[in-house]
């Protein structure tokens, strides 16, 4: 039961880098309008780093185990996510996940798979997922975006847009056809943790004005390994970061 519990239980980059990759006539057209509904180019400009605070959700054959999760964010893609999961209730007391990527290489501190950096198609998502929105300059970047068509999501109607990065795996983005918010993404990546290759939907809603951007207090994130939600709580920004946060631990641990 422990190994199947382990196994459920990696909260890697996928969830929180892919809810910064959406995408929202023609392509070009339908990301502008996601841009500008929620906030603009000239508000997500001004922004530079972000913290952000809430509980955390993980389901697993014995029942739902919930925590507390900090992510940090520094412009142009650096990233932190903090969990902490009270496993007691299976015998396994308190659990740390501490997922670092610096802008070039990530590594996870995990008190129950053991500490490992981030490789393959986890690590590119990571490189893809650029702060506070990869839209704004994704043709730099050397990215693509393309219109796939029209789908239906619940009773809405979304557009379909791929998200191809350089590298890495793309993205299916579902933007509302009317208000042009993220609705949710499809992507497929290769979890070395779970043995293989998995297709995990990330849903985003509740959509809150925070210094003019509107950001997802909700997300849920299913696959056929686990269901992650997020609920969160407190976001601050232009917060300053200690920038080792965001790196591999020293020696001493620091």
């Amino acid at each position: 039961m422990l190994k199947t519990i382990s196994t459920r239980l990696f909260i890697a980059a996928l969830f929180l880098v892919s809810v910064q990759i959406a995408s929202a006539q023609t392509a070009d057209d339908i990301v502008e309008k996601h841009l500008a509904a929620l906030g603009g180019r000239a508000a997500m400009g001004k922004l530079k780093s972000r913290s952000m605070k809430g509980t955390i959700t993980v389901s697993t054959p014995v029942g739902d185990l919930t925590g507390a999760i900090e992510i940090l964010n520094q412009e142009p893609n650096k990233q932190r996510t903090f969990v902490q999961l009270d496993l007691t209730a299976v015998g396994l007391g308190k659990v740390i996940q501490d997922q670092r990527f610096d802008g070039t290489s990530g590594f996870v501190i995990d008190t129950l798979q053991g500490n490992r950096d981030i490789a393959g198609d986890q690590l590119e998502a990571l490189k893809n997922g650029s702060f506070p929105n990869p839209l704004l300059n994704y043709k730099q970047a050397g990215a693509t975006v393309e219109l796939s068509g029209k789908e239906k999501v619940g009773e809405r109607d979304a557009y379909v847009l791929a998200f191809k990065p350089k590298s890495g795996p793309v993205v299916r983005q579902y933007i509302d056809a009317e208000s042009y918010f993220p609705m949710k993404q499809v992507v497929r990546i290769n979890v070395p943790q779970v043995g293989g290759e998995v297709e995990q939907t990330t849903e985003v809603s509740d959509f809150r004005d925070v210094d003019g951007i509107k950001i997802p207090f909700k997300i849920k994130t299913t696959s056929a390994v686990q269901t992650v939600s997020v609920t969160v709580s407190q976001i601050e920004h232009n917060t300053q970061i200690d920038q080792a946060l965001f790196s591999k631990p020293d020696a001493a641990g620091k």
